[in-house]
């Protein structure tokens, strides 16, 4: 059997390996919270919706749309089977009684959590093979890659 590690004499290329490792976490991720949004009777997109909505303090349906980049009439249906499945509710803007905001109803979160405690365990146990250092690198890293996403994000919804 041949050795896949590279000879002393060959370069690592960490950037192509990198890039390789975030596409198959970036597949494993988005297959995982499909089988999640399954499990809870949603489909992916109304779940990460309402993930969204859970970093919120309410958000309006056009602001909802315009960071998925979904249509306004797309997002009407997803916090329509939001509503029925009981996880969003709609309400009056306290702060504009003309407009309405969804708002991520709780009840049902210990049931989404449920669903991540393997994942959650089995990332700690990951993560617990690094010293304090090796772990303030990973979370810079992380922090850094996610702002990225976000930015490359942006870009290409400006860039229709």
């Amino acid at each position: 059997m041949r050795s896949t590690l590279p000879s002393p004499k060959q370069k690592r290329n960490y950037g192509l390996e990198l890039q390789e490792l975030g596409r198959k976490m970036g597949i494993h991720t988005i297959l995982f919270h499909n089988a999640v949004a399954e499990r809870l009777g949603l489909n992916i997109t109304d779940h990460k919706c309402l993930e969204y909505m859970l970093g919120t303090n309410g958000i309006t349906a056009g602001e909802l749309a315009k960071v998925t980049g979904l249509t306004t009439g797309a997002i009407t249906g997803v916090i329509d089977r939001l509503e029925r499945a009981g996880f969003a509710r709609r309400q009056p803007d306290p702060h504009d009684r003309r407009k309405v905001v969804v708002v991520a109803v709780h009840t049902r979160l210990p049931e989404v959590a449920k669903l991540f405690e393997s994942l959650s365990r089995n990332m700690e146990r990951a993560l617990s093979q690094y010293s304090a250092r090796e772990y303030e690198i990973v979370v810079d890293f992380m922090r850094r890659v996610s702002d990225v996403m976000r930015q490359e994000n942006l870009r290409l919804r400006a860039a229709k």
